[in-house]
């Protein structure tokens, strides 16, 4: 088949969504399928365009053979993004990918976020009579409503266009199970859906001894190390982290929490906590080196701001389970990042902005080693039964040529009544 696949993010973006959209597109081509990819700048998680593209309007890559070629189209990029500014963003990349050449793709991929790229997208492929699917990542209309990031009539207009895209596509894939709810919620036909998983997509092997790793971040032997990793925006709420910091200083706790990552609050979180000695910042590291930072730790942490409970699932998780470390997952109750930490059996669930609770459970969970070995076991096997990139790869072919099927019929069909 020749495959379109359009997605704002992508390599070397190694956090967020990017890493799934490349390896699709790498997975797909290595099934023998012509893959073209459209995508923008690198610039996530610092809102900053890569210093590898900041030159020239668009790049072209070069095709070879079993793998994609890669288009970036050059975009606005907000340095501190709001709502509005993303939203903006989103118009900008959705404007590129919409008047560049596509050739004839057989079908054409879409993820979101970002939503308006993907509505645009949807909408020139149908005009064009292509068949064109979605992978849905994050809820946008859920997202509104749980951030509180624009008002009721904002959140009406979000809901209507997420609505409006996923029914006007050929099929729709979500990344969790929970997902269905709230899209039939809005409207979207429950036989439209699939569900496939994001997989593990880091090298599970450590390339580093830990000790090392440990002695090169200043960690003591007595530490007790909680990394959270990832983004740092509004959604993680990571002032919590801050309070919980300081009140292990204040015990003289051998608690440490570390923010491994960057984001658009980074900046003001580092203000805040420069007078914090139990909390530490760590810049983004290369690939190779994450999966040695993850396994140093002693646990592994998920923090989300109360409040936020169906519009994402943390990608982060397929890392941490892999890693064999136990997860605290500072999060609502009822939400899906709860869900999956109990499905997984791999962690703990503590109130989402109750930082004496996320002090304590550390603490319990550093004074018993043998729960350690059991949650981090638990995390590894579920990676490994349910989060199989080769299983997820499998069914986005067929997801693919399911749709390429549709769309033929569709044109048989309209010769015939021609």
């Amino acid at each position: 088949m020749r495959i379109l696949v359009v997605g704002i993010n992508y390599a070397p973006e190694c956090t967020g969504i990017a890493p799934y959209t490349t390896g699709l597109a790498d997975g797909l081509a290595a099934q023998g399928n012509s893959v073209q990819v459209l995508t923008g700048i690198a610039h996530y998680p610092a809102w900053s365009v890569h210093e590898d593209f900041r030159d020239r309007r668009t790049y072209r890559g070069t095709a070879v053979a079993g793998s994609p070629s890669v288009t970036r189209l050059r975009h606005y990029v907000p340095s501190r993004p709001s709502m509005f500014r993303r939203l903006r963003m989103e118009l900008s990349f959705a404007r590129r990918v919409v008047l560049c050449r596509w050739g004839r793709p057989d079908v054409v991929i879409v993820t979101s976020p970002a939503l308006l790229s993907a509505s645009a997208v949807v909408l020139r492929a149908r005009l064009r009579r292509r068949p064109v699917g979605v992978i849905v990542h994050d809820l946008y209309s859920r997202g509104v409503k749980e951030t509180g990031a624009a008002p009721a009539t904002v959140a009406r207009l979000v809901g209507i266009i997420e609505s409006w895209t996923m029914k006007l596509s050929s099929g729709t894939v979500v990344v969790h199970e929970r997902f269905i709810d709230s899209l039939v919620g809005i409207g979207v036909t429950p036989t439209n859906l699939r569900v496939v998983r994001n997989w593990v997509h880091v090298n599970q092997e450590a390339q580093e001894r830990r000790a090392d790793v440990r002695d090169g971040l200043g960690w003591g032997a007595d530490d007790i190390v909680v990394l959270h990793s990832g983004n740092m925006g509004v959604k993680q709420g990571l002032e919590n982290v801050i309070d919980a910091a300081r009140l292990a200083e204040e015990r003289d706790s051998k608690i440490r929490f570390v923010l491994m990552g960057d984001g658009s609050r980074r900046a003001d979180l580092e203000r805040q906590a420069r007078d914090v000695s139990r909390l530490q910042f760590v810049a983004p590291v290369a690939e190779e080196q994450y999966t040695s930072l993850l396994k140093a730790a002693d646990l592994l942490l998920v923090n989300e701001s109360p409040g936020i409970e169906e519009m994402a699932i943390p990608s982060k998780l397929t890392s941490y389970f892999a890693c064999a470390r136990p997860v605290i997952a500072a999060v609502g109750r009822q939400g899906l990042t709860s869900g999956e930490i109990a499905r997984s059996g791999a962690g703990v669930v503590v109130d989402a902005g109750d930082p004496e609770a996320l002090v304590a459970v550390a603490e319990q969970l550093a004074a018993d080693p043998e729960r350690i070995a059991v949650l981090g076991e638990n995390g590894c096997s579920y990676a490994s039964s349910m989060l199989d990139r080769s299983a997820a790869i499998a069914a986005y072919g067929q997801w693919c040529a399911d749709l390429a099927a549709s769309g033929q019929v569709l044109a048989d069909q309209r010769k015939a009544w021609r």
